[in-house]
């Protein structure tokens, strides 16, 4: 009987926990924050490792992680890791918001992105 009651017992934890491992985690603040809202075009002329966000569109892939970003002042390429898109779809046709650091090799400026979210 003790045996039974041990197995259901961990049954439940397993399924309690495997239950919570599939939801997403939130929280955390929403609100204003400071960092530096920037255009392509600015963002050319930024120091390296400048911490911006862009809104604009990714219009294309360059492949390697490498995308093809566009706003009303022109284009720059963005590095974007597997992991930080955290499920956003985007099309050429969808505005998103980009978070991450200027990223200036010899004669290249990119940004290397932190976080991918739909546009306000």
């Amino acid at each position: 009987m003790q045996l039974v009651s041990a197995l259901t017992g961990a049954a439940l934890a397993l399924a309690a926990f495997a239950a919570a491992a599939e939801e997403p985690a939130s929280g955390g603040f929403k609100g204003p924050d400071n960092l530096q809202l920037v255009t392509a075009a600015e963002a050319r002329n930024l120091a390296d490792d400048t911490v911006v966000k862009l809104q604009g569109y990714i219009v294309r892939e360059l492949g390697d992680e490498k995308y093809e970003f566009r706003d009303d002042t022109g284009t720059l390429v963005v590095e974007i890791d597997s992991e930080d898109w955290r499920g956003v779809e985007a099309t050429p046709e969808i505005r998103v918001e980009l978070r991450g650091e200027i990223d200036k090799e010899r004669n290249k400026t990119e940004v290397d992105v932190d976080s991918v979210r739909l546009a306000p």
